[in-house]
């Protein structure tokens, strides 16, 4: 993937995962962090939820800005309908591993881009089929106990430890991950090719 603007992307996020997917990409970034929290009302469709997420976070970089190209994402995990975030705590975490385990869920990431000079925004949802492995009680103690659980929706990462739960995907890994990058490389062709119309 190539990045030909002269100007940095800004990532409109904290995640180091989806930092080390733009190294990955070789794309040239910085670092905005959005203030918006993921606790805020937004739509209990998985898709709309996740888009909104990502517009209201590259949104609150972009109006900080006169001009630039920001990236805004948002990710969840959803299994019979219903949003896994990120756990509160080790409790929780446990209890989602729980749900999941054995199971095939869905992992959604929302990306927006938005050209600020040109006030031009994209967005794009990426869906990916995980599915859990059968896991004995033990299993899910230890991996909680290592604390890679607690920050990550569906309390597991599957480019850590989280890895081993996991006995198969359909679609993207990087989503799973944070970052479907040949997603982001369609919003990119996308956003040249109408800031070029302009």
């Amino acid at each position: 993937m190539s990045w030909t603007r002269e100007d940095k992307l800004i990532l409109a996020s904290a995640s180091p995962r989806r930092a080390d997917l733009l190294d990955l990409a070789g794309i040239p970034f910085r670092r905005m962090v959005s203030g918006v929290s993921e606790d805020v009302d937004a739509p209990v469709d998985p898709e709309d939820h996740v888009v909104e997420l990502s517009r209201r976070k590259a949104r609150d970089v972009a109006q900080r800005l006169s001009s630039g190209v920001v990236l805004g994402a948002d990710t969840v995990v959803v299994l019979d309908g219903e949003i896994l975030g990120k756990p509160a705590g080790k409790r929780e975490a446990a209890a989602m591993l729980r749900k999941l385990n054995g199971r095939t869920h869905q992992v959604y990431t929302g990306l927006t881009l938005i050209d600020v000079a040109g006030d031009i925004w994209i967005s794009h949802v990426e869906r990916t089929e995980v599915t859990f492995r059968e896991l004995a009680d033990e299993e899910i103690a230890e991996y909680v106990a290592t604390g890679e659980p607690l920050d990550k929706a569906g309390a597991y990462g599957i480019q850590g430890r989280g890895a081993l739960l996991i006995s198969g995907i359909d679609g993207c890994f990087y989503n799973v991950v944070g970052l479907p990058l040949v997603g982001l490389l369609g919003m990119i062709r996308r956003l040249d090719s109408e800031v070029g119309k302009g």
